[in-house]
């Protein structure tokens, strides 16, 4: 076992007053215990922290509707009948789009299920989906009832690819191979754009030339990637993609979700879709009983089938306004440096006590580093709960740990790792293991 981690704290420290990316940190409420220390808070990659302006945006929402009540629709302060057209630029540029391939609406599964009605369109021969494992358990009944819908067998259906034996990721190659040999039998290829269990980041581009070249459609849940990994679905081929916003965007329980769907499908009007008045044509939407015929409006906005979710949409103001400012770009290369050190902390302690599940390549991760604790994981757990340090725990020995680049510093990764080295100093690694 190592006995010293790859920086001393000073110079920890030292690393985040030089990073010009350290001071957004400012920017959110960081939760404290009840002596009103910070904790260190390494879970945003189930619910991203609160944006200090937040509260200021929804608040402003509430005054409108006290104040102005119907009204508000056309007068408020950010009137709500357009609300939703002015995250268009924003929400593009945050997973590399086009402003009317993204719309932000629903929650993350109700957008799965919305797109996929459009384009898991199954027949007698090509009516299976490629998925990756582990998969997030939504995402597997989405995708099950889908097929099921389709009235096909989920177990026929669902092809899930999972890791080598002995091996904790999928390899980008076998990914590849497994569209070409199940190509004439694929109707859809639904990945995650970041695995939720390893944190490993998928080869979009590669998968989605691959779907191409075989005419199969390519979907992405994006729940761990945007926000998170520096996304170009437009350019990468994407057919549609949903994503929550309460992780890495940071915009509070529950809040809306987005959605992107691919400028090739922006004026399909004979594709499929469970429609609603939001989606139809602006110019005839409130005709009502003189227009009865759905006219969808081109793009993403299309999808839509309900007004806007106001107050769950507000804090996307302040959380799409600080990645606009730091730059997705800059926030991904802190975030390559942060897990790199949390890396070369863990493997300071040695493999006897803690090995790695995530990727060790950098591009090949998100803002997160899965361990695997060798031993007697619950007392890991205590010990990071005695020291104000919150993480995500998976049964029965993973710890999860998301150094978010907007909040988490590399002080919090030594203090973090320190707990790591004082647990396995503590403890005996079993035998062989």
């Amino acid at each position: 076992m190592g006995t010293d981690t790859p920086m001393n704290l000073p110079d920890a420290i030292q690393c985040d007053r030089d990073d010009p990316l350290s001071r957004f940190r400012e920017r959110f409420h960081i939760p404290t215990d009840e002596d009103g220390k910070p904790l260190i808070y390494f879970c945003g990659n189930s619910l991203g922290l609160m944006p200090r302006s937040a509260f200021d945006d929804v608040t402003a929402e509430l005054e409108d509707w006290r104040d102005l009540a119907v009204e508000g629709h056309l007068n408020g302060r950010r009137p709500w009948l357009p609300y939703h057209e002015s995250f268009r630029q924003q929400g593009a540029d945050l997973v590399g789009a086009l402003p009317v391939e993204v719309v932000f609406m629903n929650t993350l599964t109700t957008n799965l299920h919305l797109l996929m009605a459009s384009f898991y369109r199954p027949d007698s021969t090509r009516f299976k989906i490629l998925s990756d494992g582990p998969g997030f358990p939504s995402d597997t009944y989405a995708l099950q009832s889908q097929i099921r819908w389709h009235g096909f067998d989920p177990e026929e259906g669902m092809v899930v690819l999972k890791p080598r034996d002995g091996e904790n990721c999928l390899r980008d190659e076998d990914v590849l191979e497994a569209i070409d040999q199940h190509r004439d039998e694929l109707a859809m290829v639904m990945f995650s754009g970041v695995n939720y269990f390893t944190g490993q980041a998928h080869d979009i581009k590669n998968i989605g030339e691959r779907c191409q070249k075989h005419g199969i459609t390519f979907g992405l849940d994006l729940a761990h990637a945007a926000g998170n990994i520096d996304l170009q679905l437009h350019d990468h081929g994407v057919d549609f993609a949903a994503w929550c916003t309460y992780k890495y965007i940071n915009c509070g329980p529950g809040s809306v979700a987005g959605a992107f769907v691919h400028q090739r499908h922006a004026d399909d009007q004979e594709r499929v879709r469970l429609a609603g008045w939001w989606g139809n044509d602006p110019a005839t939407r409130f005709r009502m009983d003189e227009n009865p015929q759905f006219i969808a409006q081109p793009g993403a906005e299309g999808w839509q089938v309900s007004n806007p979710p106001i107050f769950s949409m507000a804090p996307l103001h302040s959380s799409l306004s600080i990645f606009d400012e730091a730059g997705v770009g800059a926030l991904r290369e802190r975030s390559k440096k942060l897990t790199g050190y949390l890396e070369s902390c863990i493997d300071a302690i040695g493999s006897d006590h803690y090995q790695i599940v995530t990727p060790r390549e950098e591009h090949r991760r998100g803002a997160q580093i899965s361990i695997r604790v060798v031993g007697d994981a619950s007392a890991l757990q205590e010990a990071l709960q005695a020291a104000g340090i919150i993480t995500d725990f998976r049964p029965p020995d993973v710890v999860r740990v998301a150094p978010a680049p907007l909040y988490n510093s590399f002080e919090e990764i030594h203090r973090f790792a320190a707990v790591l080295e004082q647990v396995a100093s503590s403890s005996t690694p079993p035998r062989g293991g």
